[in-house]
């Protein structure tokens, strides 16, 4: 298993927030909560990625009305366990949930959460 995986946390209760790190620390995924000052960064440079610069911007407006998961650095199989273990653990589910690729990985964590919360409204 490579040990770059991270999951990004946006605005996750306290209690899911630990229940997700102790299924991450047994997968050996590495946690990120990110602080709403930082939602204008880039999603590279939010988990760690060479190359992507802290941009000097601060996110001042609201925090996020739903909680977002972005895993990064997960083959599917790993994000397979997790979002398997999540389920067995009896977590309340989180809506928005998204796979750091080569498209969204220049798009400041506003950016998706926006897109995805339209692409969620849009399925439900």
């Amino acid at each position: 298993m490579a040990n770059n995986s991270k999951i990004l946390l946006f605005h996750v209760e306290p209690t899911t927030c630990r229940q997700i790190e102790s299924i991450c620390r047994f997968l050996r995924i590495q946690t990120v909560k990110v602080k709403p000052t930082s939602y204008e960064q880039t999603l590279g440079y939010l988990a760690g990625i060479s190359g992507f610069n802290r941009q000097n911007k601060t996110y001042t407006g609201p925090e996020f009305p739903s909680e977002m998961l972005v895993f990064a650095g997960m083959d599917s199989e790993l994000v397979d366990a997790f979002l398997d273990a999540y389920k067995k653990a009896s977590i309340p589910p989180i809506g928005l949930k998204a796979i750091l690729t080569q498209h969204n990985i220049f798009w400041t964590a506003t950016a998706l959460y926006r897109e995805l919360f339209r692409e969620h409204t849009s399925m439900h």
